[in-house]
């Protein structure tokens, strides 16, 4: 990846996104199942990291096939995938039918009267996904609704051409809901033999058994998310996040910073401001618990974070500066690490990714 040295001035933070990296990881996916298609999930503005240019790295590599989440962000992606099968995961909405057929959509159907609506739209020619619920207890089918409609014309008539559930516990390779739901997916495979099938997310990738099926649907793993949480992370790092230090102060023994005076110096510290904050998207959650580096040395958050502040003990990193760069995403605190210290998931600090950083894509 390449890094600048400096931010541009007049801007208070950078967010890079290594698409090559990114490419990596679509091609180490799909290289676990060569039997079968890699698609990608790109909702939520692809992870967070932009559609607009994730979108496009994806269809070079030879990524064919999308998944989003509503009909917006597929009208989005059609824009810049003329050719690709892209999925809408959160169904048909009522009366929705004529936008999906405009825009070459295909929606992902739950229910019987999705099935029903998009059946009278397509008649046949329009394609679609068959999402039947084997475990989540979310959207989707139940299994037994589905073998009720596996002969059934609507079948047809709705334009069939995946039958895909979604694991419950992928990243909990012990779990033994992972083999009921393969074992009831199967079931679903063989009672509808003309559609593909499509079960493992990024975590159902590594899962051992039959999960992979026809067509593989990563998501978090692509942007860098590690798939095995617990075991060393085998995606490379997509997402680096560093900010400007804004200035740089001397307190002592005593003394307060942040609001409501939640951290007070045990002696005299060095502390250093940098121009991030909530409303970038880095959760308020980390407040007293995260940290960033600078120089490579990891400093601790301090206080609260405010909107648009964050402030660091910089005691230990002599190379701390008006101007210069503290990382707060990459290195050493990958999406995970950062995560665990605000007491949430990677995939919550991707998707809340702000807009007010200057964009770097670098391949």
């Amino acid at each position: 990846m390449i890094i600048a040295s400096d931010l541009s001035p007049g801007h208070g933070a950078r967010l890079t996104v290594d698409l090559a990296a990114l490419v990596a990881n679509w091609r180490a996916l799909a290289a676990r199942a060569p039997h079968a298609e890699c698609g990608a999930v790109v909702k939520a503005d692809a992870y967070g990291c932009g559609l607009s240019a994730v979108a496009p790295a994806l269809a070079r590599a030879g990524c064919r096939t999308v998944f989003v989440a509503h009909l917006s962000e597929g009208i989005a992606a059609r824009k810049l995938l003329p050719e690709a099968a892209i999925y809408v995961l959160n169904g048909l909405p009522p009366g929705a039918g004529a936008a999906f057929a405009g825009h070459a959509l295909r929606p992902v159907l739950g229910d019987r009267e999705e099935l029903a609506e998009w059946a009278a739209v397509s008649d046949g020619r329009l394609l679609a996904a068959l999402h039947v619920d084997t475990g989540m207890n979310r959207l989707g089918l139940s299994v037994a609704q589905a073998l009720e409609l596996a002969g059934d014309p609507v079948i047809g008539q709705a334009g069939i051409d995946l039958v895909m559930s979604h694991l419950v516990s992928a990243e909990c390779p012990a779990d033994p809901i992972n083999v009921r739901q393969a074992a009831d997916f199967a079931r679903l495979r063989a009672a509808f033999p003309r559609a593909r099938a499509s079960l493992a997310n990024s975590s159902g990738t590594w899962l051992a058994g039959d999960t992979r099926h026809d067509l593989l649907r990563p998501g978090y793993a692509l942007f860098g998310g590690n798939p095995e949480p617990g075991r060393p992370n085998p995606m490379r790092p997509v997402v680096r996040l560093e900010a400007t230090i804004l200035q740089i102060r001397h307190v002592e023994a005593g003394e307060t910073c942040g609001y409501n005076a939640r951290w007070t110096a045990p002696g005299p510290r060095r502390l250093a401001t940098l121009s991030l904050g909530y409303a970038d998207g880095y959760p308020r959650a980390a407040s007293g618990r995260g940290r960033a580096l600078v120089g490579g040395v990891p400093c601790p958050i301090l206080g609260l974070i405010s909107m648009d502040l964050i402030i660091l003990d910089v005691t230990d990193a002599p190379a701390a500066r008006r101007g210069g760069t503290a990382t707060l995403i990459g290195d050493r605190l990958d999406i995970d690490t950062v995560g665990q210290a605000a007491g949430t998931i990677g995939y919550e600090i991707l998707t809340g990714l702000g807009s007010r950083y200057v964009r770097n894509y670098v391949e």
